[in-house]
């Protein structure tokens, strides 16, 4: 325990799994006496927890560190600690590039938030970044960061796959699955506090239990488990890898209206070459009768996915190997990226590296195909009723309200825009739409 009151103010980038660990640090903190500011200038101590995965995420960590030096350098006393995925990856580097930084933390070691933090007053700069081990359980506290009406759920930590461009199983380290009772223990504390929506996530998802030994259960007993013991009525799931989407799982999302339909599964590429190269153990044939097999057993099943343009050696025949899998399939949310030849991945070294120039036409042609299919996908709603999951009043003017539709995911997706009706955030809601968007979806409740 603290012997004052010593107030923290957090802030976390990067992906949902990374907010988890963030809601673990201040669970810990808060149990043990410290306070949490949303303001940086009453805070004791700034901490950030980074994402490193690509250089677009090292240079945002990189900036929003500098922000807080400033902020640090106007309050004598004030402490700076960086946790995460970019210490993981720089490890003791990052002491020299940035001094002004107290404390050092990466993806093994926040667990321990309370106790490094003790070492702060001795004025020694430190930094704990061991090979990624641990898995949070049901007994680690947690403080929620998302609205009271929707949470995350990590059920695996790191990775166990080697795709060519990834840094996730050197920053994160191999497959760890939490066991089932665990899990199933965790959604039924966070069933009590009457979330509306729970989102799974994982690096891999469908690679949960894998690690666990021979004979132990997969995704889709874990799900029917989950289903059994909790009432929540929405469960997504956040990412699904193309090459261990199983028949039962398919089977149960059809089966149970809570398991939305909603199939995030990061095809990465169509071209057998390129595949082939980032080291994706599966091919083009694959893939085509992946999302066949998906449209026969869901129906009504939304599939996102992402696309990497710009791989070392990728062609403008391969690009187009993409633009017509995205007009066959007319998938309903689509993310293109291009490739950041990171230091220290397998496709670091590679030849024929793409210039960016080139990846930034790549991406907008491939893009300016999707926003067509998106739209069309889009106005097919139009006169539909949806059943929405209420945020509460738009980011965008005081005017609207904002909710999400089943197919849409928090903070990636679009959303719908609630010109009429009345409710309160967390309600679901029926909603007829009535204007369509690239990306977002207008209309007004119904009784």
């Amino acid at each position: 325990m603290t012997t004052t009151a010593t107030t923290i103010f957090p802030i976390t980038l990067g992906c949902p799994k990374n907010r988890v660990d963030s809601e673990v640090m201040l669970g810990l903190l808060i149990e043990s006496g410290y306070l949490i500011t949303e303001e940086p200038d009453q805070a004791d101590i700034l901490l950030v927890n980074t994402c490193g995965f690509i250089q677009p995420a090292v240079e945002e960590a990189i900036d929003t560190i500098l922000d807080l030096v400033a902020v640090k350098k106007q309050h004598p006393g004030m402490k700076l600690v960086v946790t995460g995925c970019l210490v993981q990856r720089y490890g003791v580097g990052l002491r020299g590039e940035l001094p002004e930084v107290d404390l050092f933390i990466g993806t093994d070691g926040f667990q321990d938030i309370v106790a490094h933090l003790s070492c702060l007053p001795t004025g020694e700069v430190l930094v704990h970044a061991p090979p990624p081990l641990y898995v949070m359980d049901s007994r680690t506290p947690r403080r929620l960061s998302t609205p009271p009406h929707r949470a995350y759920l990590k059920i695996t930590e790191g990775c166990s796959n080697r795709c060519a461009y990834c840094m996730i199983p050197a920053i994160r380290g191999p497959l760890r699955s939490r066991t089932m009772e665990d899990i199933v223990q965790e959604v039924g504390e966070l069933d009590g506090l009457g979330l509306k929506e729970l989102t799974l996530v994982g690096q891999d998802l469908t690679a949960y239990g894998l690690d666990l030994g021979a004979g132990q259960a997969g995704l889709h007993h874990l799900l029917d488990q989950i289903l059994t013991h909790s009432s929540i009525p929405w469960l997504r799931l956040l990412y699904l890898y193309p090459g261990r989407l199983s028949d039962q799982l398919l089977d149960l999302m059809a089966r149970e209206e809570r398991l939305l339909n909603y199939l995030d599964i990061p095809l990465q590429h169509i071209s057998e070459k390129v595949l082939k190269a980032m080291r994706r153990p599966f091919g083009k044939k694959h893939l085509h009768n992946l999302i066949e097999r998906i449209r026969s057993q869901v129906p009504t099943a939304a599939i996102r996915t992402t696309f990497m343009v710009g791989f070392p050696g990728e062609t403008e025949q391969d690009v187009e190997e993409i633009a017509a899998f995205l007009r066959e399939y007319e998938l309903h949310n689509v993310g293109v990226f291009s490739y950041s030849n990171e230091e220290g991945c397998a496709a670091e070294h590679l030849p024929a590296q793409v210039e960016e120039k080139v990846k930034q036409e790549r991406f907008d042609y491939l893009m300016e195909i999707q926003s067509h299919i998106s739209a069309r996908i889009n106005q097919g709603y139009v006169g539909r009723t949806l059943e929405v999951l209420v945020e509460g009043v738009s980011q965008e003017t005081e005017l609207l309200l904002e909710g999400r539709s089943r197919f849409q995911a928090p903070e990636i997706d679009g959303c719908v825009y609630i010109a009429e009706g009345q409710c309160n955030s967390g309600d679901l809601v029926k909603v007829e739409i009535t204007e369509a968007h690239t990306y977002d979806l207008v209309g007004h409740i119904v009784p």
